[in-house]
């Protein structure tokens, strides 16, 4: 990419493992298919290696060191699935908001929000090919060299997590500042909240475009939401953008392609997310399988939900949890994953004990089922 030849978005290599699409759209598949979040990580060392040198948001803006950063855990692990190494916080980015990471504190806002006023500085109209292009350029490169071995996810985060970083400056444990908002200025929350959903309608259209086979919507902060706050900051949002996306791609002749929802710790919001217009909803490691299909119903497929810290057991461990997760789950409309992203301390080779363990004893329950 860098000095070389810009690679378009036609002419991808024939896929060759549909098996996470497949259940994504609900069809019957030989084995569950299994992909973590953050699976391109800094619990790899030749992700510390290739980063060593280079600011994290420099990082995000290479698509060449972007599409290496992805592929580097499908070398080591037969995963059904490649997710775009980028970040949430692009979106607020490309509103004209200065994002830095913080070695040991991580991303910081230099000017978060902090009054209503402070909208007028936001971008109100945004060119996501001017401000979000290396993204779709990544994507690109990145279908071109994934070589049809797996499918390729693209995200953004939603609404209400990126104006709850927007307003906080960084990570908190309250977000009572954003929440605040919500409180003291709903009108001016649900402005910047549409601001945001209509970025990212755009964003996530930019991303198929590019070659994105699949799309991860993450509303990563919704637990410190109540039902009520969840209903009318978070939901209506959530919605519009399936609905927005879905309708943008058939506009622009665009494949359909499957949508997930991951809103962590909403456990209370299941019966609407999974109406919600999303073909699969991602759970959190706090809900029992049974209790998750009985509130979703048997119209999307569902994906999860193995707490991460499970991959600090024992790996004959790591294959009993698997085992148990799999009859919880039942094989079919199912897509395995944890409950949230690795963490930089993880062992690889408990990674993929975790993968492997996927395959070997869903292929064993189909088998005898």
């Amino acid at each position: 990419m860098e000095g070389g030849e810009r690679l378009l978005p036609k002419g991808f290599p024939k896929l060759k493992n549909d098996t996470f699409l497949r259940a994504a759209r609900g069809e019957e598949t030989e084995h569950t298919p299994v992909w973590c979040m953050r699976q391109a990580g800094r619990y790899l060392p030749e992700f510390r290696e290739t980063r060593a040198a280079q600011d994290f948001f420099a990082t995000c803006r290479s698509p060449k060191l972007c599409c290496e950063l992805t592929l580097q855990p499908l070398r080591r692990f037969p995963l059904d699935a490649a997710i775009i190494f980028s970040d949430i916080l692009v979106v607020p980015q490309a509103l004209g908001m200065e994002v830095v990471m913080v070695p040991g504190k991580g991303p910081t806002f230099t000017e978060p929000l902090k009054e209503v006023e402070d909208l007028l500085k936001l971008r109100q109209k945004v060119d996501v090919t001017a401000e979000l292009g290396y993204v779709f350029q990544a994507i690109t490169l990145t279908r071109h060299s994934l070589e049809g071995r797996v499918p390729l996810i693209g995200f953004s985060g939603a609404p209400w997590t990126l104006m709850s970083y927007m307003i906080e400056g960084g990570g908190s444990s309250t977000m009572a500042k954003a929440k605040s908002w919500l409180y003291r200025h709903p009108e001016a929350s649900h402005q910047l909240l549409r601001l945001l959903a209509d970025v990212i309608t755009d964003y996530l259209v930019g991303q198929v475009a590019a070659g994105a086979q699949a799309l991860q919507l993450f509303e990563s902060h919704a637990g410190h939401l109540g039902p009520e706050q969840f209903q009318d900051f978070a939901l209506p949002y959530i919605r519009d953008i399936a609905q927005a996306v879905k309708s943008k791609l058939k506009e622009e002749a665009l494949p359909l392609v499957p949508m997930i929802i991951f809103a962590k710790d909403a456990h209370y919001a299941l019966r609407d997310l999974a109406h919600a217009g999303y073909e699969v909803v991602g759970l959190d490691w706090t809900i029992r399988p049974q209790e998750a299909r009985a509130q979703t119903g048997k119209d999307v497929t569902l994906q999860g939900n193995l707490d991460p810290c499970a991959l600090y057991a024992p790996k004959e461990k790591i294959g009993e949890l698997v085992k148990k997760m799999l009859e919880a789950f039942g094989t079919q409309r199912y897509i395995a994953n944890l409950g949230h992203g690795l963490y930089p301390d993880m062992n690889p080779e408990h990674v993929g004990a975790f993968v492997e363990a996927v395959h070997a004893h869903s292929r064993h329950i189909n088998k005898h089922s």
